[in-house]
């Protein structure tokens, strides 16, 4: 007797009931919905999106420091960690100057601002102060200082992810120090907060498809659909500027690794559309975090690179205000010649350093290049302002896609990523649950840990040195 094959709806009831994917996807439609039909509903559901934010930064800065302690104490080689940092520096910078260079060519082909002859006295500059809150960003050096923790229970309070970095590699050097022998009870104890954080982080989970319903239906109905026809042609060109860098990405994580970009695209679509819906590449961290030590990134790889990345690797927010200088300096008829291009790049690679945490961090990072041009007007920043929403998503994904593909390409310079595991994982051959890619809390929650099983141990050798 064959069994019995479901009707179409008990099928998606059974994929709505256990696809995260699937759930978020239906949200991101009725958040559309809701915004375009009900704008006035949908401004009183603000709290939806925040709240959920909310909730994962708590996890993330406890998660950032049991993965890196952890890592660092396995490896058993502070050196090699120190080589992870460094190469992780190397590579940011290599990646965010050719998201600038992309930017100024894609610009300066397409001249999305010609012809708009903008007077730059008609324009509020008062509105890009409420914007920014009337912040500025760090210097270099105060960046630098910034990093270093005042407190170790400070650092965890302010969220400051660097800090915690810096504290969680002071921790695992003193155990590699000390040894297991004279703190026994340590590392097991970290390892076991490590497996309470993921687990929690499948509990927060469970409320991304409402998160990202009130997220979207806020930007529908504050926007609505009309400032795509406004600025038209300079977002399809920072889309197809973001498309041919992530096609660079592509080109470059199958030379440095074998693997393809796009069936890791397809391995993290539901962190993809959960980060696109909340417009925040911090509400995925977590669950980002896990997938890479499952595709086969050592821990202190993922722990070191991910994090850092979030701060030095902004490779969305470089092609974005290398177009949007351009773009305001062609509205109101500036023509920026090849040194002063040259020094749009010098003062960006600075700027976009500074930028992660800070309220409207583009809008001070735009008026930084500008003040530094002389020739155009800082208030001409405000004709972005329409439109900097809109960009949220094409800077989310490449911003969250430039991070992951450098775990992968750090780790497999420093032979610290098992690409057997990584090429099962990603062609689909390890069952789903067991790579927590769907149902955040899997079939059995009360197993306690994200993706339904706990996640498993990450081979400390790499199958294929580099």
């Amino acid at each position: 007797m064959q069994p019995s094959v479901p009707s179409p709806p008990r099928r998606v009831a059974r994929l709505l009931r256990t696809s995260l994917f699937a759930q978020v996807a239906v949200a991101l439609v009725l958040g559309v919905i809701v915004g375009r039909l009900w704008p006035g509903v949908a401004a009183d559901l603000q709290p939806l999106g925040d709240g959920f934010t909310r909730l994962i930064k708590t996890i993330i800065s406890p998660l950032v420091f049991c993965v890196v302690v952890v890592g660092i104490a396995k490896a058993g080689d502070l050196k090699a960690f120190g080589r992870i940092g460094l190469k992780a520096l190397v590579w940011f910078e290599v990646a965010s100057t050719f998201a600038l260079v992309i930017g100024l060519l894609a610009a300066n082909i397409v001249q999305p601002g010609s012809g708009m002859n903008v007077d730059p006295a008609t324009l509020d500059a008062s509105a890009v102060d409420a914007k920014t809150g009337g912040g500025s960003l760090p210097s270099t050096t105060e960046f630098v200082v910034n990093a270093l923790p005042t407190s170790f229970v400070g650092a965890f309070a302010e969220n400051s992810l660097l800090q915690v970095l810096v504290l969680a590699c002071l921790v695992g050097a003193a155990l590699l120090h000390l040894g297991h022998t004279r703190v026994p009870k340590v590392l097991p104890a970290i390892e076991q907060a490590q497996e309470i954080v993921f687990a929690v982080v499948g509990f927060v989970m469970r409320l991304a498809p409402i998160a990202v319903f009130g997220a979207t239906a806020v930007l529908i109905g504050n926007y609505g659909l009309g400032v795509i026809e406004t600025y038209g042609k300079l977002i399809a060109l920072c889309y197809a500027a973001a498309a041919l860098f992530i096609a660079l990405l592509a080109v470059a994580l199958r030379v440095v690794t074998g693997l393809s970009l796009w069936k890791f695209l397809r391995y993290i679509r539901a962190e993809m559309l959960l980060a696109l819906g909340t417009a925040s590449t911090e509400s995925v961290m977590p669950r980002v975090m896990q997938k890479l030590r499952r595709a086969g990134a050592r821990d202190d790889a993922v722990g070191l690179v991910l994090p850092t990345g979030y701060s030095f690797n902004l490779d969305g927010a470089s092609l974005y205000l290398s177009i949007g200088t351009l773009f305001i300096a062609q509205a109101v008829g500036v023509d920026l010649g090849l040194s002063e291009q040259i020094t749009v790049i010098l003062v960006l690679m600075l700027t976009s350093k500074g930028m992660a945490g800070i309220p409207g961090s583009a809008f001070l990072a735009l008026s930084a290049t500008a003040s530094s041009l002389g020739a155009v007007p800082a208030g001409a920043v405000a004709l972005l302002l329409g439109v900097d929403r809109i960009m949220d998503s094409m800077r989310v994904v490449t911003n969250l896609l430039g991070n992951c593909v450098a775990v992968f390409a750090v780790s497999r310079w420093e032979g610290a990523l098992d690409l057997e595991q990584a090429r099962k994982v990603l062609d689909g051959d390890v069952p789903e649950e067991s790579a927590g890619t769907e149902n955040p809390l899997g079939a059995d929650a009360t197993t306690g840990a994200a993706g339904g099983v706990p996640p498993q141990p990450v081979k400390e050798t790499a199958s294929d040195p580099a």
